[in-house]
């Protein structure tokens, strides 16, 4: 929004949510966050011991890889960055109509890489650094960050339901949990995208509704705390002006449609890194991608939740793949993309003269 806007600080969005960072105590939580994941490790040995993981298999995984294929699945990983980049510049020109993509692509990769080093507080860096760098207001880049997932979680629920009724028409023999996945899974997934096309509606035709709704409901505060939640309230809804124009949502539709589409093929990369998958078709990438991306939205039941268990149990339900390679698999596929920014994200943060210490005290950006 042009005009003076108010951005706290990242250390005072972190303490606002709840999370208090305390730099004399790191140490203690370093030693406490260790033991967690010993006794952790030391319980699925027990686990995997008791049940005959045949560890000898579970390295041949990794000794047969082919490194060319890794290579290839890495740049295509980093690729989708350059994706994320270019769409989030459509969703900031209405702000900022030459935004630097620069400073867009070094934003997003550090913010990657502070979600791998801190959770989910890292959410916040990527909107947080792009405020500060583009001169535009936190809230509207926060807007920008929401935009950005409802458009992947589109194009999440898409792949879950080709992938899904590619599973049904193989007719394998599936688990409990598969056939869980496969009875609720389209139910839930449906359900997401139809309030991720509810909210793109509301943004683009029904904002001024909505902000004269949620006012009347700020009237309630205290006029100094009313006068700031207006305020930031305009710059959120600032952040969504992207999608009042038709031309820039069908920019935002291609530039999602190229990035999963790279997505995919850095999937295919990885499976042929694989003596076990790389017979895999694009049909079949497709059927592991839409339920992985699945278990990274909701909890499958008896085995918990995320990409990586997700891996898992599709190639032990459907592909009939034993536990060792499928557990190898997972591993690398976890490496792959979600380590592999690391490098490069912390060599753009001291580039920039940013470390993971001050990046936690960035100072407030000057009204404008």
């Amino acid at each position: 929004m042009k005009g003076a806007h108010w951005c706290p600080s990242l250390s005072e969005i972190l303490l606002s949510g709840g999370i208090s960072i305390k730099v004399d105590r790191r140490f203690t939580w370093i030693i406490v966050t260790a033991a967690i994941v010993a006794a952790a490790g030391f319980l699925v040995y027990g686990r995997w011991h008791e049940s005959g993981f045949q560890w000898d298999q579970f390295a041949g995984v990794f000794s047969q890889m082919d490194w060319f294929w890794v290579l290839v699945s890495l740049l295509l990983n980093l690729a989708t960055y350059f994706g994320r980049t270019l769409r989030w510049a459509v969703m900031i020109r209405p702000l900022q109509p030459r935004p630097s993509y620069w400073n867009l692509f070094s934003a997003t990769v550090i913010g990657f890489t502070a979600i791998l080093l801190f959770g989910r507080p890292g959410e916040l860096v990527r909107p947080y650094l792009i405020s500060a760098k583009e001169r535009v207001s936190f809230s509207s880049q926060m807007a920008a960050w929401l935009l950005e997932r409802i458009y992947d979680l589109l194009a999440v629920a898409f792949i879950f339901g080709l992938g899904l009724s590619q599973v049904r028409v193989t007719h394998a023999q599936l688990g409990p949990g598969m056939k869980w996945v496969l009875s609720t899974g389209g139910y839930v997934m449906a359900a997401i995208g139809a309030a991720c096309l509810l909210a793109l509606v509301v943004f683009r035709n029904f904002s001024e509704v909505l902000r004269a709704r949620v006012v009347s409901v700020f009237s309630l505060l205290p006029k100094r705390i009313e006068s700031k939640a207006v305020h930031m309230l305009d710059a959120f809804l600032d952040g969504t002006k992207a999608t009042r124009d038709s031309a820039a949502v069908l920019s935002m539709v291609f530039y999602t449609f190229a990035e999963w589409l790279v997505i995919v093929l850095g999937f295919l990369a990885i499976f042929r890194a694989f003596s076990r998958t790389a017979g895999f078709s694009f049909m079949e990438v497709l059927i592991l991608l839409g339920f992985v991306a699945f278990g990274g939205v909701v909890q499958i039941p008896g085995v918990g939740g995320g990409m990586q268990i997700a891996i898992i149990v599709v190639l032990t339900e459907i592909f009939r793949f034993s536990l060792e390679p499928a557990t190898g698999i997972a591993i690398m596929f976890w490496a792959l993309n979600f380590l592999g920014i690391v490098p490069l994200g912390l060599l753009l943060a001291f580039h920039e003269g940013l470390n993971w210490h001050n990046l936690r005290h960035i100072k407030d950006i000057e009204n404008q």
